[in-house]
C-alpha cells in the first residue's frame, strides 16, 4: 500500500491490489427486507396481553403478531347463502305477525292451518341454519 497526500492535507491509503470493493462494515444485509408496515390501535389491556404472550413465547412483539396473523383462521360471519336464508326467515316472521293479527280479528280457528304450515317452514329454516354451526370456512 502506498499513501498519498490529498488536497485536505491528510494521508489517504491507496489499495494497489485492484478493483476490490471497500467494505463499509456494519451488520450484514437481510435477505428479506420488510419495508411495509401496518398500524394497529390497541387499548392498554390489549397491548399488555400481546406483550406478555410474546414474552412467554420468547419472541419480539412484531414477530409474535406476524406469526399470529399468518396462522390465524378466518371464519366468515355470514355467507351469502346464510344472508339469503336469514332474509327469508325475517319474511316468515312478518307472515307470522300478520297471522297473529288475523287471529285476533277473526278468531284462532281461522288461521290454524296457515299457522301450522308456517311454523313447519320456520322450523326447517332454523334447522338448516344450525346445521352449519361450528364449521370453519
Amino acid at each position: 500500500m502506498t499513501s498519498t497526500l490529498s488536497k485536505s492535507g491528510l494521508k489517504d491509503q491507496i489499495n494497489q491490489t485492484g478493483d476490490r470493493p471497500k467494505h463499509k462494515g456494519g451488520a450484514p444485509q437481510k435477505r428479506i427486507k420488510r419495508a411495509s408496515g401496518i398500524r394497529v390501535r390497541l387499548t392498554t389491556t390489549e397491548r399488555f396481553l400481546i406483550e406478555s404472550k410474546a414474552r412467554q413465547a420468547g419472541m419480539r412483539v412484531s414477530d409474535w403478531i406476524r406469526a399470529a396473523a399468518l396462522k390465524a383462521k378466518v371464519v366468515a360471519r355470514i355467507t351469502a347463502e346464510d344472508s339469503r336464508v336469514l332474509h327469508l326467515l325475517a319474511g316468515m316472521a312478518n307472515n307470522l305477525n300478520q297471522l297473529t293479527k288475523r287471529a285476533h280479528t277473526n278468531g284462532i280457528m281461522s288461521i290454524a292451518i296457515s299457522c301450522g304450515l308456517l311454523l313447519t317452514e320456520i322450523d326447517q329454516t332454523l334447522k338448516y341454519l344450525n346445521s352449519d354451526d361450528g364449521k370453519d370456512t
